[in-house]
């Protein structure tokens, strides 16, 4: 029952670390002072997006294949279906 469901868990912490990176952005955009920092603000930006998006899209790739690998288990017509399409 765990191991078919398991993709609504991947998909569920994948749109977690999106948030996360939309709240953590905009704590950055706050907090960014341009006469304190020699960064660009694009800098910040580019580290939160490898740091939440990136990790974000690769779980849900990770959950669309865990999910068609047990959907198409089910039956074998399913099965058939893939296959020709």
């Amino acid at each position: 029952m765990i191991k078919q469901n398991i993709y609504k868990i991947l998909y569920i912490i994948s749109l977690l670390l999106f948030f996360v990176f939309i709240i953590m952005l905009c704590i950055d955009y706050a907090n960014y002072n341009p006469f304190e920092t020699s960064a660009p603000f694009y800098a910040f930006v580019i580290v939160r997006l490898v740091e939440f998006v990136v990790p974000s899209i690769l779980l849900l790739l990770i959950g669309k294949i865990i999910k068609k690998k047990y959907s198409i288990k089910g039956s074998w017509i399913k099965s058939w279906v893939f296959i020709l399409k």
